[in-house]
């Protein structure tokens, strides 16, 4: 078989490599190939496509770290006040990405888990309560709600398999009565990609007792949001993946209306006013989202996720996403033209986000260890082989992972 220009060989005549000279083949009309090319390194080393687990840092997170790691090497905390000048930046561009009120709505929490549990925890639950989510959930949005299970609280699972048959919008709501509390689902289905439809499913909640919680880690950062938009009440996102960040860091978005209504369990100098008064005796829980913060932020965190977030806004989000969905449908498209493929996320445009799932018959494990063999990062989910590119990466890059599939 004819390879294409740039493959090479091992010489014991081993698996097909991925080699940096295929970073920078032709790529000349892309008009954002001069930034790919100086803030994702990873392009010299890998075909990246593993953004839905854990995403490279650009070059500029890198340097924020290093910046922030040299600053307190040498001067310790001279800098403080520049690192809440910091904190407040980042939660206005978090604020912006989920077209809160403003970042007085958004919380910086350790991860999508933290975020979901502060709602699962903070609610007065009574027996016979019930908690809607769907068959597909990663555990951070099934455990939550699971370990309520003491206090009398059932979890429904709506069916959202097959991931292109199933009407899962319809299964939710059918699932909801008046003893629901919260209806809590993933913007994007981590295994088969799925996109749901949350405005259809938050336009039905809205005006009910019944409260709309998003995990949106698989959208945020990839496609635009709007949590207004789609009526949620809570969103809980982690910045390592289609944000671009570090692990250790999210977002989480409470609804104005719902600030005081969920229980505090955690308490600290970070969360009380008033702010920065250590000897004050006389305290209550911040008005705003910070009162979910109770104690010293993730200050290196702070400074690498903002670097990551500027660069997403700087392309601009609807830019990503208009790429991402490029780069999912050239892959899609050439996937089908394979023979033996079966597709696992849905085949329908409306349908689809940043993450192609795909199984090959008896080869599945197969063509799986020839991508990792050739450089390309990929991972096994729902049976299959999932792919997740982001707006970086080049077309080329993903006809290149077709030929080695072809060839597997």
């Amino acid at each position: 078989m004819a390879l294409p220009a740039g493959f090479r060989g091992l010489p014991d005549g081993g698996p097909l490599r991925y080699t940096p000279d295929m970073a920078t083949e032709n790529h000349h009309d892309d008009p954002l190939e001069p930034l790919v090319a100086a803030e994702f390194p990873v392009a010299e080393r890998h075909i990246y496509l593993n953004h839905a687990a854990i995403s490279p840092w650009p070059e500029r997170t890198r340097r924020a770290l290093q910046d922030f790691a040299d600053g307190i090497t040498r001067d310790g905390s001279l800098h403080f006040p520049e690192w809440q000048d910091k904190e407040r930046q980042l939660r206005q561009r978090l604020a912006h990405l989920v077209n809160a009120p403003g970042p007085e709505s958004v919380a910086l929490v350790p991860n999508t888990s933290a975020g979901l549990s502060l709602v699962a925890t903070g609610l007065d639950w009574r027996p016979g309560d019930n908690v809607v989510i769907t068959d597909s959930e990663f555990p951070s949005n099934r455990m939550p709600w699971e370990a309520l299970a003491d206090q009398g609280v059932e979890v429904r699972e709506a069916a959202c398999t097959p991931a292109g048959e199933a009407d899962c919008e319809a299964n939710v709501l059918r699932l909801v009565d008046e003893r629901t509390r919260v209806v809590s689902i993933s913007s994007v289905q981590f295994g088969t990609g799925r996109a749901l439809d949350l405005e259809r499913i938050g336009r039905e909640l809205a005006g009910t007792p019944t409260a709309f919680c998003v995990d949106a880690i698989q959208s945020l950062g990839a496609f635009p949001f709007d949590a207004r938009a789609v009526h949620a009440d809570f969103v809980a996102a982690d910045g390592h993946k289609w944000l671009l960040g570090p692990e250790g860091l999210g977002v989480f978005y409470c609804a104005p209306e719902w600030l005081e209504g969920l229980r505090l369990h955690q308490w600290g100098w970070h969360m009380a006013e008033p702010f920065g008064d250590f000897d004050a005796r006389q305290w209550e829980p911040a008005p705003t989202a910070r009162r979910f913060e109770p104690g010293t932020p993730n200050t290196p965190s702070n400074h690498a996720l903002e670097a990551s977030l500027s660069l997403l806004q700087e392309v601009g989000v609807d830019r990503v996403g208009e790429r991402i969905r490029e780069r999912v449908d050239h892959l899609i498209a050439g996937l089908e033209d394979l023979p033996g493929v079966e597709l696992i996320s849905p085949v329908d445009p409306d349908r689809r986000a940043g993450i192609v799932t795909a199984r090959f018959g008896d080869r599945t494990d197969t063509v799986y260890q020839a991508l990792r063999d050739a450089g390309v990062q990929v991972l096994p989910r729902a049976g299959g082989v999932r792919f997740a590119p982001h707006f970086y990466n080049r077309l080329s890059e993903l006809d290149r992972v077709l030929e080695i599939i072809r060839a597997a």
